[in-house]
């Protein structure tokens, strides 16, 4: 796990010591899970955002003014997120906003950007359910749940037609889920089994004696990381053995291949980015990451390099700080992050971003769709 050695709620001003810049800066608030649940994942995000801040003012400034991060550690919970979020607008007079990690907390903390009219890019949230109650504040990047995983085509493709659905209770994985009974049902695919658990659960060891009993083609949990390095270890236990075995963000991560060792071979990961795909600005972004940090950046990094780029190219457009003038480019602008196309409909939710398909093979994650810029082919049945 990655740790950082910070306290609860801390501001971190970066591009200077605390106090040096003036007061005519542009400052950006954020929270990311530093700690709890999430803080592989937060403090991946909170990189990726450190490191375009220190870009951009090392390019010389944003109209003219150095820019400002400010951030809380919300210790993965979506009430102190929410609580953060006015502290950052009330207190700390920050101009723009940039969403936490996970569907959870961003449900609520784009509650306070609503409420304050103040421009948040949400980061790591993709549930359905943000973008369908009207808010005027919240941008995504990240492709929507509902069309997450139209990448598993590839084991339609390669023969599949069964398949075992699993997810964890949250919004991110529920709305993933909605999606994937229609993927199902259109492609001929039989779901044989359908099942929620919490998403604290970690011992699926009753799961898997069901599943080498249902002997599905494709296995496919819509989970996290320790709950999917868990799946794994339980099914190599109990000796089930799918055709494909897929998971949402997990096998994106180094450290799903560091801990499993050879049990993560052949497993399917569906990410938004990987430092290997051949697109633009990828294999820059990671060298320059792996030298500041010193180990390569996780997806969850360029979705925080990504949110800040869209802030940026939309206040530039602008050329004015000015809320309504920034929400315009928000919602209206056409542009090419380090994550891909950002282009959102009329509620701000996201439609010009696909995911990718990842399987781990000989040890590494190697890119299997889109088939324009697949490394790989899919390893099917999986080893």
């Amino acid at each position: 796990m990655i740790r950082n050695l910070l306290l609860t709620a801390c501001v971190f001003v970066l591009g200077a010591a605390s106090g040096a810049y003036a007061a005519d800066t542009i400052k950006i608030g954020t929270t990311q899970s530093l700690t709890g649940h999430y803080e592989e994942f937060g403090n991946e995000q909170l990189r990726g955002l450190q490191m375009w801040v220190a870009d951009i003012n090392a390019r010389g400034s944003l109209l003219g003014k150095p820019v400002e991060l400010v951030y809380y550690d919300d210790t993965s919970r979506s009430a102190r997120s929410e609580a953060l979020y006015a502290r950052l607008i009330e207190q700390d007079g920050v101009d723009f906003l940039v969403g936490p990690y996970s569907s959870a907390l961003t449900l609520r903390a784009s509650q306070v950007a609503e409420k304050y009219d103040v421009p948040m890019v949400a980061s790591a949230a993709s549930a359905d359910d943000i973008w369908d109650r009207g808010l005027q504040n919240i941008f995504g990047i990240d492709t929507p749940a509902s069309n997450y995983l139209k990448g598993i085509q590839a084991a339609v493709d390669a023969g599949a037609s069964t398949l075992a659905l699993i997810y964890a209770e949250t919004p991110f994985a529920e709305d993933v889920a909605i999606g994937v009974r229609k993927k199902a049902a259109s492609s001929n695919t039989r779901l044989v089994l359908d099942e929620a658990y919490p998403p604290e659960q970690l011992d699926f060891s009753a799961l898997a004696v069901r599943l080498k009993e249902i002997d599905a083609d494709v296995i496919l949990g819509v989970s996290y990381l320790e709950d999917s390095i868990a799946m794994v270890k339980a099914f190599k236990n109990a000796n089930v053995k799918p055709r494909m075995l897929a998971f949402t963000v997990g096998p994106a991560l180094r450290e799903f291949g560091d801990r499993l060792g050879p049990d993560a071979e052949g497993v399917v990961g569906v990410v938004q980015w990987l430092r290997s795909a051949p697109i633009p600005g990828a294999q820059d972004f990671a060298y320059r990451y792996r030298s500041r940090y010193g180990h390569n950046p996780a997806v969850h990094a360029a979705l925080g390099y990504s949110a800040g780029q869209v802030i940026e190219a939309a206040v530039r457009l602008a050329g004015t700080t000015d809320h309504d003038a920034v929400r315009k480019q928000l919602r209206d602008m056409y542009f090419r992050s380090l994550l891909g196309l950002y282009d959102v409909d009329e509620t701000g939710r996201q439609i010009g971003k696909t995911n990718y398909l990842l399987q781990w093979q000989d040890n590494q994650r190697r890119l299997i769709a889109p088939e324009n810029l697949a490394e790989s082919e899919l390893i099917y049945p999986m080893p």
